[in-house]
Formats: structure tokens, sequence, C-alpha cells
């Protein structure tokens, strides 16, 4: 009779257990083609669609010193250590606040019809309620300089940096502190809005809130998952408040507006492990899920098992998309620990092509994310892709394999219409200063001369041919 009970018990342990990891393998299936059966010159674009370059004012313009990222380079951690790696300081940059006619031309080299960047909100309100005409100008020149240029200007409005006044605020920690926000849209708009037609409101939410308030990789640098659920609602409340008011302005019904969702899959490392499964979903949901489902249906949710559960809800946050714009690098893997600082702490799998950066080539991904950005039924523009490559000795194959997932995705039937590289130049890449190198062209810091990368060519290459 005990034995029978053993036997029943450990049947249904089994049943119990494969049903798990089918759900599981269900509703989060992974996706893996073999490369060395693809032709990736096998590609097909729309004539329509929008080749584009991506870049922020404050990775690339220089002089950007009234931000909460300038207080931050010139910081110390608590035990001394610079906040940037090596202590690298964004300065000048790379001039392109005085020198984007010359990277417009470099554009124009590309063959692109599209760039997107972002303007600066510490320079345009460089104190609270005081607007600066001059920097207003600035960017009305550049958008002139690129329609002179037969390239379409697009703007995001928000791309990680704050005026100082409004980070000693606290910036997106507080609800009241949209407002500021909404204030800066409101001013900036009407004088861009016969300029423009794209807009991006908020650049990858869940990056900010994740460098910001778990990792401490940037400004404030505080790890408080708490709290980091308040500042992503806020963010997402800054992107509807933002949609509605541009909206309600002359001019802003036929403006085209979206945010930027940074989309990263977070794969179980086994994914035969209950276990891995509950640690990479967990994290899936925080980053991807509580926005998207937000966007979807107005519903917040925020949960991190033990530690927050954070719900809201807000009815007018729904068909505020009249795009979305898809940010893809890469995914990560996450085995589950006991040990909780090691929990979230990302794995990879041999024979995994690595870029500088701490993940790995990954150009199904892209397709992924398409499937599930086409949820919206809105039209998808990939808004950033790009590979961190010191070397220049993966550009090219990194470039064909993502393009390649992008033109299946379009022959499969997802609305994918425009695609923008990241970056036009080599910049300053936040936390990592100027280590890493995903520029098209090369920035040298003390004569700014650019030069075209040999593995950019293969960009060139693509988008000349599908442009005819």
């Amino acid at each position: 009779m005990r034995n029978k009970l053993i036997v029943v018990f450990i049947s249904t342990m089994m049943i119990v257990y494969f049903i798990i990891v089918f759900l599981y393998q269900s509703k989060y299936p992974q996706l893996k083609w073999d490369w060395n059966k693809i032709d990736t010159e096998n590609l097909n674009f729309p004539k329509d669609f929008l080749w584009g370059v991506s870049t922020a004012a404050h990775q690339v313009e220089g002089n950007n010193t009234n931000n909460q990222w300038y207080d931050w380079e010139n910081s110390v951690d608590e035990n001394g250590k610079p906040r940037v790696e090596g202590g690298q300081k964004s300065g000048l940059a790379c001039d392109h606040w005085n020198r984007y006619p010359e990277d417009i031309q470099l554009m124009k080299q590309l063959g692109v019809k599209a760039y997107r960047f972002s303007v600066e909100w510490s320079r345009i309100e460089p104190l609270m309620g005081v607007f600066d005409s001059t920097a207003i100008r600035h960017y009305q020149d550049v958008c002139d300089s690129l329609i002179e240029n037969d390239i379409e200007p697009v703007v995001t409005l928000h791309h990680f940096t704050n005026p100082i006044w409004f980070e000693e605020m606290g910036a997106f920690e507080k609800k009241e502190n949209v407002k500021y926000f909404v204030e800066f849209v409101e001013r900036i708009f009407p004088a861009l809005q016969n300029r423009v037609n794209m807009w991006c409101t908020i650049n990858e939410p869940a990056v900010y809130t994740v460098d910001g308030y778990f990792t401490t990789m940037s400004p404030p640098g505080k790890s408080d998952p708490a709290l980091a659920a308040v500042v992503l609602r806020n963010l997402l409340e800054a992107h509807v408040q933002a949609y509605h008011k541009i909206k309600s302005l002359p001019g802003g019904e036929k403006a085209k507006i979206g945010i930027v969702k940074n989309m990263t899959q977070f794969d179980p490392y086994d994914k035969w492990n209950p276990a891995d499964w509950f640690v990479a979903t967990t994290v899936y949901k925080i980053f991807n899920e509580s926005i998207l489902g937000f966007l979807r249906t107005g519903e917040y949710k925020f949960r991190l098992p033990f530690e927050v559960n954070m719900i809201d809800h807000n009815p007018r946050a729904v068909n505020t998309l009249d795009f979305i714009g898809l940010n893809y690098y890469s995914h990560y893997y996450y085995r589950f620990t006991f040990d909780q600082e090691k929990i979230f702490e990302p794995h990879y799998k041999t024979g995994d092509i690595m870029t500088d950066m701490d993940y790995a080539f990954y150009p199904e991904g892209i397709y992924r994310a398409v499937q599930a950005l086409s949820k919206f039924d809105v039209p998808i523009y990939v808004t950033e892709n790009g590979i961190a490559d010191s070397k220049d000795d993966r550009r090219a194959i990194f470039i064909s394999r993502y393009l390649y997932a992008i033109s299946k995705a379009i022959k499969d039937g997802y609305d994918v219409k425009g695609y923008f590289y990241w970056s036009l130049l080599d910049n300053f890449e936040w936390s990592f200063g100027y280590d890493k190198q995903f520029g098209l062209y090369s920035v040298d810091p003390q004569t700014q001369e650019r030069k075209l990368k040999k593995g950019a060519k293969q960009y060139q290459k693509i988008v000349k041919e599908f442009s005819r």
C-alpha cells in the first residue's frame, strides 16, 4: 500500500511538473534559427520602408551641463569610485550641436531618409518656466537642414535626461511633477510641429527605471524596488499626458505619436527547469508586461515577489499609440539561485557570439519582439538596433542577421514600417563612457574627424539597394 502511494505521489508530481513546464513554454515560446542554413542576402523591404539612424542629445551634442547626467558624471559613489567607467565625462561628446550640418551629410552618404534625435529639455528650459528661444531656434534649424537634405526629422522628447531643477524636485518619483514635462512638451511641439511628423514621447521607460532604481548604474542611483514601481508608472503617465496634450494643440491631430519601448527577452537558462522559468518570467513581466499591459488596457501591474505589488489604472492610456518604437538589442538567460545577489545575474550559452556589451547576438529576438508589439495593431518602427563592436569585426554580420529577421517579419505579415540603426556616431554611452562603440562612423575625440567604418558599409549597401 505504501509503495503504491509513493508511486502515485511521484506520478502526480511528474504530471504537475510537465504541466508547469508546458504552460511556461507555450506562453513564452523561444526561437532559435540555424544561421548556417539561412541566406541573409535574401532580403525584401517595401519601397516606402523608412531607413534611418538614431542619436540622443546628451550622447552627441556636447557641453550639456544642466542636466542630472552632468552631475552624475562629476560625482563618485559611496566608495569614491567614479559613476562613469574610468571617470570619463561626456564633455564635448561629438560636438553635434555645432557639427550637425556635417553629420547630416554623413547621413546622406549612408542613403538614409530619416534621423531620430532628441531635444534636450535642460537646454530648452534651463530654469523652471524659463524657455530659451536660442535653443528652440537651434532645433528648428536642425529640422530645416534635415528637410532640405530630404531627411525626415523624428523627435524624441525625453531620452534619459532631466534638467537639474526638475531632478532636484524629485523628477519622476513624484506624480505631481509630470505636469512640468507636459508643459515642456506644450512649448516645444508648436515650435517644431510644422517640421516634424513623428514624435517619440519617452525613450525606454523600463531602462530609465531599472538603471536608476535597481542596478544604480544611472542617476539617481537608488536601489529601491518600491520607488522603481512608482517611477515607471509616472513615466508612463507622462507619455499618456503628453500624447493627449499634443493631440489638443493646433496641428496635433496630424502628428504621429508613440512611445519607445526597449524589448528584451528574459529566457530560462534551462527550459526544463520551472525555477529558471519563474525567475525569467518575473523579470519579463516587470520589464515588458508592466508597460505593454498598461498601454493596452490602462491597468498597471508591477509585481516583484516579496517586495512590491503595485496596481494602478488609467483608462486614458488606451489608444495613446499612433505607432510604437521598438528598441532591440538582445536577450538574457536567467538561472534560479538562492543567492539573492546573483538571482538576476544573466548567463550565456556556449557558441553565443558576444558583443562588447554583456549580451550576445540574438537576431531571432527582434522577430519575437515584433510579434509581441504587433498586438497593438499599430505600425512598428525599429527606433534603435545596433552593436557595440570596438574591433568592427562583427558589425556587418550583426546588421545582416538582424535585418534578415526584420525582413522575415514583414514577409510574415507584421507591420514594420522602418528601421533606425543605433547609432550614427560613436558617442558617450552613459555609464560606459566612450568605451562602447555603436557608431556607423568613428569619431576622433581630439579632432572630431568622422570615418565610416568597414562594417557600416553593409548597412549602407542594404539601404541603397532598397531605396532605388
